[in-house]
């Protein structure tokens, strides 16, 4: 599975920090915006005709939940990890883009080293006039 308008470098480099991270527990990856969603990657195993549309407007919430979660007690928003029968999808959203990852089942510790890996990446691609404010 291929991109489209994604910049090829940056592609492949969110595969591969995925990859080292996750391993071939690694099932896909999804780079959106308000406005877009592009697959990056989905394993050979997978039906492809998930719908992209629908999980966008679910993780796009995730926009509006950066400032919710300002100022609590819990600390900066990191990441949104949901559990489902088959794996997890984890979810890190940067200002205005967002990257999700579906998984099989693995330990807390990698979801934790997903997040960070993909918030260094967002972090060094998008630019500072994207960020609200939010690390």
């Amino acid at each position: 599975m291929g991109t489209e308008t994604l910049d090829s470098d940056f592609a492949e480099e969110l595969i591969s920090v995925c990859r080292t991270t996750v391993g071939d527990e690694l099932r896909s990856i999804a780079y959106f915006t308000d406005e877009e969603v592009e697959p990056v990657y989905l394993r050979d195993d997978l039906d492809r005709t998930a719908d992209l549309t629908g999980f966008a407007n679910q993780e796009r919430l995730g926009f509006q939940a950066q400032s919710a979660y300002q100022g609590t007690q819990l600390g900066e928003y990191q990441a949104t990890i949901r559990m489902f029968e088959n794996g997890y999808l984890t979810r890190v959203i940067y200002g205005e883009t967002g990257i999700w990852v579906t998984t099989d089942e693995m330990s807390i510790n990698r979801f934790e080293e997903l997040t960070t890996a993909l918030k260094a990446i967002l972090t060094e691609v998008v630019p500072a006039e994207n960020d609200r404010g939010v690390e």
